[in-house]
Formats: C-alpha cells, sequence, structure tokens
C-alpha cells in the first residue's frame, strides 16, 4: 500500500537468482547511460547478496516476473571500528518516477539492514540534481555531513570529464523517517541566483541557525557552461558551511526555485 491507502503499483523483490541480477546490468545501462566499465556487473551483485548486501529488485505489480522497473544495492561498510550499511545504487526507470518506488526501495533497504542488527546507512548523491536531495533529505530524513570534490572518474579523461562532485549523506535508521513538506526558505542566503540563472557569488562566512544554498531545479537543461559554473558555486558554498560545522539537512522549495538548507550539528 502507498501513503494514499492505495495498492503500489509495483512489488519489491529481494534478488537472489543471479540470472536476474543480469536485468539489473541492463536496468543501470538503460537509466545512467553508463558504459560498460562502469555498470556494477551481476557477479559483483551476485557475491555482495550472500556474504551480506542488500540486493533488491522492483517489478511491476502487473508482472512481478518480468523486466525489473528499479533497484536498489548496498553492502556493509567498516572503518575505524565503526560498522554501518553504504547504500552505492538506487535506480529508477524515468517512467516509474513520481510513484513512490525510489522511497519504497529505500523504506525496504532500511528494513533489511536493520534486521542486520545495524543503525546507520551511508550513501552519495550528486547535489546539483535537487530531485535526489528532496528524497534523501526531505522524505527520508537523512542530512549530508561532507563534500567530496570529485569523487569518481566519469567520463573520457580527468582533464574533459564535467566535475563528479557528491555530498555524503548519513541516515540514522533508529528514527522513523519524517512524512514533511518541503520547507519554505527561511535563513541566511550564502548562493542565489542571478537575474540571468547563473549563479551570485558566495556569501563567505555566513552564520545563523539557518544557511540557505540555492542550487537549480533542472540542472540537465543548463547549457555546460552554466552547470559547471552552479557546481563551482555550490562545492564553495557548501564546503565552507559543512567546514563551519552546519549539515545539509533539507530542501526548501520558493515556487520554481530550491535550496539547499543547512543547520548547524548539534
Amino acid at each position: 500500500m502507498n501513503a494514499a491507502g492505495h495498492a503500489a503499483p509495483f512489488v519489491i523483490r529481494d534478488v537472489t537468482d543471479p540470472w536476474r541480477m543480469r536485468d539489473l546490468e541492463e536496468l543501470q545501462a538503460t537509466c545512467f547511460g553508463y558504459a560498460d566499465r562502469e555498470l556494477l556487473p551481476g557477479t559483483l551483485l551476485r557475491i555482495s547478496a550472500v556474504t551480506g548486501g542488500v540486493l533488491l529488485g522492483a517489478y511491476p505489480a502487473g508482472d512481478p516476473d518480468g523486466k525489473p522497473v528499479g533497484h536498489a544495492f548496498g553492502f556493509p561498510a567498516l572503518q575505524d571500528g565503526r560498522t554501518w550499511h553504504h547504500s552505492h545504487q538506487l535506480v529508477v526507470l524515468p517512467e516509474w518516477r513520481g510513484t513512490g518506488l525510489a522511497v519504497a526501495l529505500k523504506l525496504a533497504q532500511r528494513e533489511r539492514v536493520l534486521a542486520q542488527g545495524l543503525r546507520r546507512m551511508t550513501w552519495t548523491f550528486d547535489p546539483l540534481v535537487a530531485r535526489n536531495a528532496r528524497l534523501n533529505l526531505g522524505k527520508l530524513g537523512a542530512r549530508a555531513v561532507a563534500y567530496l570534490p570529485e569523487f569518481y572518474a566519469l567520463g573520457g579523461s580527468r582533464e574533459t570529464a564535467f566535475p563528479s562532485d557528491r555530498l555524503m549523506v548519513e541516515w540514522d535508521l533508529s528514527v522513523p523517517p519524517p512524512a514533511r513538506p518541503a520547507p519554505a526558505p527561511q535563513g541566511v542566503r550564502v548562493l542565489e541566483a542571478r537575474p540571468d540563472g547563473l549563479p551570485g557569488p558566495v556569501q563567505e562566512g555566513g552564520e545563523g541557525p539557518a544557511l540557505l544554498a540555492e542550487v537549480p531545479t533542472r540542472v540537465d537543461v543548463l547549457p555546460g557552461e552554466a552547470r559547471l559554473a552552479w557546481r563551482l558555486a555550490l562545492r564553495e558554498a557548501l564546503v565552507g558551511a559543512l567546514g563551519r560545522g552546519y549539515a545539509v539537512t533539507d530542501l526548501a522549495r520558493e515556487g520554481e526555485r530550491a535550496f539547499y538548507v543547512l543547520t548547524p550539528v548539534v
């Protein structure tokens, strides 16, 4: 059942059949346009699924044995004596966005990770994709605590690739996800768009109970130079604020505009 009490148009299952994992390779290629070397191969998914990883597939409710329309994959992580779950990939076909599938996959993943005795999940996402920010911060209640410049090697070469910056998200699984709408932007604006749509100068050293950093709502339609300008401006604004003890905790909306909300780490 979905939030409105209606039957969901999809079913979510643990994927254990290695041949069904081949279908997840195709799903990645379709959604991300990945080259073969960037795909998670079925063989890796297979060994991870039997050694503590979580591998979920989503299928149309009317064709549960058909091709997947989404999947989630993560694995146990260990560092400095701490163990948690790192969610490496969440995939949803474009035509299935807006159905509640992304949230359902994360909640199903949360359920399985809690059953393993873990209470923390991390993952990364592109700070330029406001849609993902709304899911991660607003709908799930996670927070971003680290900015990772040029985290992946994506593209033909270091010199020509678009910078693959990522935010590292932490999700406290012991706290039920909030049911909250996107708030209005209230706080000190450390980054906002100019009238021409390009980012204005970053207001360094901003302080207050909440900081706001604007992010384009449709970065996919921006020309390359504008995308790069927003990448670098957000990098400057978020790195600076995180370094002063803030975390990215929500995505606020004001009409067609969106703003990251940063609040002090308690």
